[in-house]
């Protein structure tokens, strides 16, 4: 009686995570490719390893994954949009781009064509740059969203993956996701320290 108790307040607990959890990384990942001071990254390896924790962990991570996708693709596609139509929007993401970086992005950009925007979303700080890049090229935005899917599959795969092997490794959540912050931070932070050296 008690196991059977036990068994239905965990599948209430982890119900009322899910109906709050998913909406809110939706929305955490839509927010930050718009505004990029959110740490998309840590959030996705975050919600990860809580869902290695899950009574059904395989279904759940897969969740994770695609909820982080489909925000991540919806918020750079607003994002591409809103700096195709406007200069106040342009010049926002001008103004968050040092001119060195843009204009390595635009040779990458004419060297690799859309490919860049698959490496892009894989290196930390290389979204804006590159995304800037495009609009700056005229390229319209049905090509760039073509490049950009595959981008955004590979970046929740890439923060998902992460945060799965740190809720693997760690026997409570709140190790894995301290690990995982920790992780995606070290990552995002390591291109800057070698910019300074």
């Amino acid at each position: 009686m008690d196991l059977a108790r036990a068994a239905e307040e965990t599948v209430d607990t982890e119900t009322a995570q899910q109906a709050i959890g998913y909406p809110s990384l939706f929305a955490l990942v839509l927010l930050g490719s718009l505004v990029p001071v959110v740490p998309t990254g840590a959030l996705v390896s975050s919600a990860a390893v809580v869902a290695v924790h899950h009574s059904d962990p395989v279904p759940t991570s897969l969740l994770v994954w695609a909820v982080a996708a489909c925000a991540a693709f919806l918020g750079d596609a607003a994002l591409y949009g809103l700096g195709a139509r406007g200069s106040r929007w342009l010049e926002r993401i001008r103004g968050q781009v040092a001119p060195a970086t843009l204009t390595g992005a635009q040779r990458r950009l004419e060297r690799g064509g859309a490919t860049v925007l698959l490496v892009s979303r894989l290196v930390p700080a290389g979204r804006l740059p590159v995304m800037l890049a495009c609009l700056l090229s005229g390229m319209p935005a049905r090509r760039y969203l073509r490049g950009n899917l595959p981008a955004t599959v590979a970046w929740a795969g890439v923060y998902g993956l992460l945060g799965v092997v740190g809720g693997a490794v760690f026997p409570h959540p709140w190790q894995g996701v301290l690990a995982a912050v920790a992780l995606t931070l070290l990552i995002a932070v390591l291109p800057r320290l070698r910019r300074t050296r």
